[in-house]
């Protein structure tokens, strides 16, 4: 296979073309740039709001401002952990203690455990969590990975349309591009008339980046073994790591996060740049945390 030449110039003006496109956002959103607002939006934070609407500068504004508005009511960098830990009592979501090959942090979802029913408090528990996977972001990264285990789901335990709504609503709306990748793991068979209703939800761009894996479809195997290395990745979904979620251990770490998350916001006067990315979207940068336990 050839490869098409790279042309130094044509890069150089697409690049201005964006920075000129960044910096035309930052001044339509004028006086809506203040205080916390102002330090999420850094030039990272812009360029994903237009990446997510093509470059299409008044389309990216309104889906900012939406955000802006989510932010301040949600208020989804005051979360801490004790107020939705009941929610992660079974491990049904969590952060991972391996990162994929380009070392973005993995978030493990498994629908199967579902153990509450209020709708507020669950996404409230996932906007935690998202935050705090991009808290753990190396620098060099903006975007996480999901994988999803579907061990124990059934239609009887099966997680609402409503809430499936909104986890892509809060997905797509207020986290523009945070995600990479999103690997369903072997789901059943009636999963998908549950897949074909939620699939609406999703806009072109992340329907591109959920993939479906089955044990028996080696192509789909293949492609997951390129984001992940097996000997890292948990038996649930082919690896060969045996994991044991510590709801008690990885109380202890959101706890550790939620200290310098707390810090970080008594800093007003200086916004930070972390990992293309704003620090006052969670707290500062930190090293990668171990929530399960191995074993």
């Amino acid at each position: 296979m050839f490869r098409r030449k790279s042309h130094p110039q044509c890069d150089q003006e697409g690049h201005e073309d964006q920075l000129h496109k960044v910096k035309e956002l930052r001044t339509s959103l004028g006086v809506a740039l203040s205080g916390r607002n102002l330090q999420y939006c850094n030039d990272a934070c812009l360029s994903r709001y237009l990446e997510a609407r093509n470059w299409n500068v008044d389309k990216a504004k309104k889906m900012l401002e939406e955000s802006l508005k989510w932010r301040s009511s949600f208020k989804p960098e005051e979360i801490r952990w004790h107020e939705v830990a009941i929610e992660g009592e079974t491990g049904k979501a969590f952060r991972a203690n391996f990162r994929d090959r380009d070392g973005r942090t993995v978030l493990i979802l498994r629908p199967g455990m579902q153990n509450t029913t209020v709708l507020d408090n669950q996404m409230r528990h996932l906007v935690y969590l998202i935050e705090n996977a991009i808290l753990n972001l190396p620098q060099d990264q903006e975007q996480t990975s999901w994988l999803i285990d579907f061990t124990g789901w059934s239609l009887t335990n099966n997680v609402p349309i409503k809430s499936a709504r909104e986890t892509v609503n809060i997905l797509q709306n207020h986290y523009p591009e945070r995600l990479a990748i999103a690997f369903l793991y072997n789901p059943p068979r009636i999963f998908e008339t549950f897949w074909k209703i939620v699939k609406y939800f999703l806009d072109p761009k992340t329907m591109q980046k959920v993939k479906f894996v089955y044990p028996k479809n080696k192509e789909s195997v293949e492609l997951m073994k390129s984001y992940f290395d097996m000997d890292n990745l948990p038996t649930e979904f082919g690896g060969k790591t045996n994991l044991k979620y510590d709801h008690d251990e990885f109380s202890r770490q959101m706890a550790q996060d939620d200290v310098k998350a707390a810090k970080f916001w008594s800093f007003d006067k200086h916004p930070s740049e972390t990992n293309g990315y704003s620090a006052a979207e969670v707290a500062p940068k930190t090293q990668c945390l171990a929530p399960p336990v191995i074993v």
